[in-house]
């Protein structure tokens, strides 16, 4: 009689109790003496909807603030750019203080009580060079950006921070915008250059740290992705689905990078190695704010939904747990 060890080169434990659940179980087949079954640890991953933000906006791009349980919202835009900051704790969304720069398209990184919001567009269209820093109340100016910049990219706290990519222009001005590869990086005072993406491109999802960060995917569109060691950049493993303007949490080794323009609802998770399709989040948009340390806990909030002029205030969380499932014939 042909049996398991036979076939796949090794047993199935017997556990006189169940196993914990977590990444390490995963996959792992067992008989349970507690239930009298077998039993596998498998992950589920899902979007599940969250409280409403309580001003729908978009132009959320390049923000990514804290957790999913202690994140921010910024600026953006509705009818024009506004000033309006919101503060999520995992249930419920709050106001917090006004910025001093009304805009959207800002570079953000962070905590909910620890923010650098950097760059962005005016709601004269141009371009500003205008950095703010928040306290968990208030919003305080201080020490411009070398460059006038919007659609930039962002990740790190705010004593060791990186922003990367986004479009930029003499003075400000709008009609002499072009795609940059440059970087900058900040310790909590000063701007200094940092080493340039292979690729340039705007509207790049980041995530990670001043010393680890990624660059995901953008507009031309590219699925381009790379990696920043805190001095230069490397190329990464590609996204599977190349669009700009679309959220993304976690660090280099563990990612969510979702939705997206035209309107996509996908998401993908990565690993330090690839890039694996996940769940679709329920409201597909772009232009939203990511938050999130892991590819297994992200928020997604806000952003365009549809038509160009139409925002959303709905905020979605993401879980991925590893569960116990029992073993049957079917």
């Amino acid at each position: 009689m042909t049996d398991y060890k036979a076939i796949f080169g090794k047993k199935i434990k017997f556990q006189t109790s169940d196993l914990t659940m977590s990444t390490t179980t995963e996959g792992e087949l067992f008989y349970s003496d507690t239930s009298s079954e077998f039993k596998v640890g498998v992950t589920l991953e899902a979007w599940a909807s969250g409280e409403n933000m309580g001003t729908a906006r978009s132009g959320f791009n390049g923000q990514a603030y804290g957790t999913i349980d202690s994140s921010l919202a910024s600026g953006g835009s509705a009818a024009t750019k506004v000033v309006t900051t919101e503060e999520y704790d995992g249930t419920d969304w709050t106001s917090g203080g006004n910025m001093n720069t009304a805009r959207n398209q800002m570079a953000g990184f962070g905590l909910q009580t620890a923010a650098v919001a950097v760059g962005g567009q005016l709601p004269s269209t141009n371009q500003t060079q205008a950095t703010e820093e928040y306290n968990g109340s208030s919003w305080t100016s201080v020490t411009n950006t070398p460059q006038h910049r919007f659609t930039a990219a962002g990740a790190g706290v705010l004593t060791a921070g990186v922003v990367f990519g986004g479009q930029t222009a003499p003075g400000g001005d709008p009609g002499q915008s072009t795609n940059t590869n440059v970087t900058l990086e900040y310790d909590g005072t000063n701007w200094t250059s940092g080493g340039n993406l292979g690729t340039v491109s705007q509207r790049r999802g980041g995530a990670g740290t001043q010393t680890a960060a990624l660059a995901i995917s953008g507009d031309v569109p590219t699925a381009n992705v790379e990696e920043y060691n805190g001095s230069s950049w490397t190329e990464g493993p590609n996204v599977n689905t190349a669009r700009g303007n679309a959220g993304a949490s976690g660090i280099t080794t563990s990612a969510l990078f979702f939705g997206g323009y035209p309107n996509i609802a996908h998401s993908e998770t990565y690993d330090g190695s690839s890039w694996t399709e996940g769940p679709n989040l329920g409201t597909a948009r772009y232009g939203m704010v990511g938050a999130g340390a892991s590819n297994t806990s992200a928020l997604a909030a806000g952003g365009g939904a549809g038509a160009p002029s139409s925002v959303t205030n709905a905020t979605e969380e993401f879980q991925g747990i590893v569960t116990l499932k029992t073993v049957t014939d079917s």
